[in-house]
């Protein structure tokens, strides 16, 4: 586990999904034009919600003592989960600019895990949103 000290601008598929009430993007970098290590960028676009509340959600729904890479698996497989299922997604873009701002947390996965190398969270930014799209949203549960 590391902090992201330096911002990071993308243009690649956008998953815009809602987890107990926050909307959050999931987006892909690769490391480099092999598109090998390819990395999982997730973030809230809910105005007013900092990326701290994914991590806290993913320690409230995993186990009491799960380590940093069984709780980027959680965040990770909950992305995946939208993108692939539909489940709770607001919108999907094939392409679409983004950017994850400073500070956040990236995870370094021992192994390869749902085609991810990484997960790097933070506070995220996708282009051409619009309020409804990131507004908060009803739910019945709480994390």
């Amino acid at each position: 586990m590391s902090s992201n000290d330096e911002s990071l601008t993308g243009r690649s598929r956008v998953t815009v999904f809602a987890m107990f009430g926050t909307v959050f993007g999931s987006a892909t970098h690769h490391l480099d034009e092999r598109r090998i290590g390819d990395v999982a960028v997730i973030g809230p676009l809910t105005p007013a919600v900092e990326w701290p509340r994914l991590w806290q959600m993913a320690r409230s729904c995993g186990r009491p003592a799960a380590k940093d890479t069984e709780l980027a698996q959680w965040i990770l497989i909950q992305a995946t989960r939208a993108f692939v299922c539909g489940s709770d997604r607001i919108a999907q873009f094939h392409d679409r600019g983004w950017k994850l701002k400073a500070g956040g947390k990236r995870v370094r996965f021992e192994t390869t895990y749902a085609n991810r190398d990484h997960l790097w969270t933070g506070n995220l930014a996708v282009d051409d949103l619009s309020p409804d799209q990131v507004a908060e949203r009803p739910s019945r549960y709480r994390a």
